[in-house]
């Protein structure tokens, strides 16, 4: 076997803030001795951009405009020209995350356009009250041939901390139809691009039930979603891209599809509002 190399993060959380320390070890093991020139040890983070396939051909100039945002970029030393011994060397490491220049560390998030990794602000909640009738649907084209129904309800807030739940309530007034489920979706968007031009995607991330059933009328049904951290990130707008969200309320009625009603969310991290 020859000489590996292996880097051990000594924080088990992978979350790091700005100005904090990243250390560890850096972990040398072999069975014979072995010459070097020199060790350094190199993080970097990028923000990487890309289109959805459905795009390819429409914003060429994009591909040849954005480049990955380098946001921070650390060198440190260590250890100087010399040789290692056989068995195993451990090289203990320790430096702040600093942003380079006036960029800020994005919170970690996996997107299907967007791949990334706060600012501290105050977070003022925005409580929201709709009302859901067939004429107020914007995705329905024969709205005439909908059976009668109201919804009245209200979202807590569409400013949300990452770590706390989306909650409000609705409530069915009435419906000629009987009712099957009642569903609360998450939708992404995402948006990437340059001077040239721009390209909008929604990706739906989460679904779920808040009702199941002919839903008793004027009884009041909790909202309730958690979000999934590994597929959210607080909402972000910057040069070349932004990321936001918004939920829809889908009503399965026993005779028709699901018409749906959409409310555009704030999502904030939870020590930023971003």
């Amino acid at each position: 076997m020859g000489t590996t190399l292996d880097i051990k993060i000594k924080r088990a959380n992978k979350v790091y803030h700005a100005g904090e320390m990243l250390s560890g070890v850096v972990v040398i093991s072999g069975k014979d001795s072995v010459q070097h020139q020199g060790v350094s040890l190199t993080v970097e983070g990028t923000v990487n951009l890309q289109l959805s396939a459905k795009s390819v051909g429409v914003f060429e100039a994009f591909y040849n405009s954005v480049k990955p945002i380098q946001i921070i970029n650390s060198t440190v030393e260590m250890a100087k020209p010399g040789k290692f011994p056989s068995g195993k060397t451990e090289i203990p490491f320790e430096f702040p995350l600093h942003v380079k220049g006036t960029k800020v560390l994005y919170e970690t998030y996996h997107g299907v356009f967007v791949n990334i990794q706060p600012q501290k602000g105050k977070l003022t909640p925005s409580p929201v009250d709709f009302t859901i009738t067939p004429d107020t649907l914007q995705n329905v084209k024969e709205r005439a041939l909908l059976p009668k129904f109201l919804i009245r309800g209200h979202l807590n807030s569409t400013n949300c901390v990452i770590t706390q739940p989306l909650t409000g309530e609705l409530v069915v007034e009435s419906s000629e139809a009987a009712i099957k489920s009642i569903e609360l979706q998450l939708v992404r968007v995402e948006t990437c691009g340059c001077a040239e031009g721009y390209a909008r995607d929604a990706t739906e991330i989460q679904n779920i039930q808040i009702a199941d059933g002919d839903v008793c009328r004027s009884l009041s049904v909790p909202i309730y979603m958690v979000f999934p951290r590994l597929f959210t990130c607080p909402t972000l707008e910057t040069t070349n891209f932004k990321v936001g969200r918004c939920t829809a309320l889908g009503l399965l009625l026993g005779r028709s599809e699901s018409p749906r009603r959409a409310a555009v969310l704030r999502v904030c991290g939870e020590q930023s509002c971003l």
